[in-house]
């Protein structure tokens, strides 16, 4: 492991209307620790990076970002589950593709190289959570899952983070097919690109919060297929490591 500094300058805070009391978070790959392919500031353990580089990482991170509890990692499955925090003391992480909480200090976290990470927050700043959507769980819904924890989703703020880009992200006739039968209106989500699609999975998701009622959403301008001096991108390069986007209440 190269030696790490302190990277928090490079990471991005979401520009949205949150309380004070309301501190996220969404890394990007500078900074940290890792050696290639999973350079530099690689949060995931289940990538094929070395252990102790990724431990490592991820202490820099709770100490940039005076944590005062490690984020609630999850084991990803891309489905719809959203789990409370904090999580039961167990040995294995829970599988889920969403957390949401209401305790001060617990940390919300999802990791991402393409998929969105969505941020949420009430507007009084008493829960928070945050959900992974890649293509399987927006079309399955995870974001209204997620969304159903909150007492009034028109007073809920959305927060959408990196993801793949709309000039970036191919897909073909099937995924194209079976947002289409959800929502017809969602053609408007794809241009035609030689025999596939090019989807804009930002247009996608603040469709499917419209419509569950959210009003305030934020962010959806990053790329991280085509930055790959900025983020982890798993389209681009495959074996790549992952970063997360925090939300929490402080204590």
């Amino acid at each position: 492991m190269k030696n790490i500094e302190a990277p928090s300058h490079a990471w991005i805070t979401p520009d949205w209307p949150v309380p004070l009391k309301i501190k996220a978070v969404s890394t990007t790959r500078i900074g940290g620790g890792s050696l290639p392919p999973f350079d530099a500031f690689n949060l995931g353990a289940h990538v094929g990076d070395l252990k102790e580089d990724v431990l490592k990482n991820r202490a820099l991170l709770v100490n940039e970002m005076k944590m005062s509890s490690v984020p609630a990692w999850l084991n990803q499955v891309h489905g719809i589950d959203v789990v409370s925090l904090p999580l039961p003391e167990t040995s294995e992480l829970p599988d889920a593709d969403a957390s949401y909480t209401r305790q001060p200090g617990q940390v919300c976290t999802v990791m991402t190289a393409d998929c969105l990470p969505v941020l949420f927050c009430d507007g009084s700043g008493l829960q928070v959570a945050a959900a992974h959507a890649g293509w399987r769980g927006l079309l399955n819904g995870v974001l209204e899952r997620t969304l159903s924890t909150f007492v009034d989703p028109k007073k809920v703020m959305v927060w959408l983070g990196p993801a793949i880009g709309p000039a970036c992200f191919e897909v073909g006739n099937e995924v194209r097919r079976q947002f289409l039968e959800k929502d017809p209106h969602g053609k408007e989500a794809f241009i035609s690109h030689n025999d596939r699609w090019l989807a804009n999975i930002y247009w996608l998701a603040k469709r499917r919060l419209t419509q569950a009622g959210v009003v305030n959403i934020y962010g959806g301008n990053e790329c991280t297929f085509a930055n790959p001096t900025r983020f982890f991108s798993y389209r681009r390069e495959n074996r790549t490591g992952r970063q997360a986007s925090c939300i929490w209440i402080e204590k």
